[in-house]
């Protein structure tokens, strides 16, 4: 099974190594994937047992892979950041995503508003 691209439910966006992505961490703008080996807490998918699911760089994840918040058992997680403009661009303009843009209308329109 291939971690390249899949979908989130708990946080509704798109996830994998092949996504490229913001750090989660507020008002940081290193550039990583949403791929394991940048999600909170053990490289699980999804978070595992103990992470928020969300993805952050080197900086703001602890010696075991977790966030600030994980790591210090806050109930209130960060927020997830917006799609990075990259990913946007590659589901707006890439033949393999035609039939998602075909059967999406809403969300293509909120896409390129945000990238306009």
């Amino acid at each position: 099974m291939s971690w390249s691209i899949g979908y989130d439910d708990t946080w509704k966006r798109d996830i994998g190594y092949g996504v490229p992505a913001y750090c989660d961490h507020p008002n940081c703008f290193k550039i990583i994937d949403r791929g394991l080996s940048y999600v909170c807490c053990d490289s699980q998918p999804y978070g595992g047992e103990r992470g928020c699911g969300l993805y952050f760089c080197e900086e703001h994840r602890d010696g075991y892979g977790r966030c600030e918040s994980c790591g210090k058992r806050r109930k209130k997680h960060f927020l997830p950041t917006p799609d990075h403009p990259t990913w946007i661009k590659h589901k707006l303009e890439d033949p393999s995503w035609k039939e998602w843009r075909e059967e999406n209308h809403e969300e293509v329109k909120l896409m390129r508003k945000r990238i306009s």
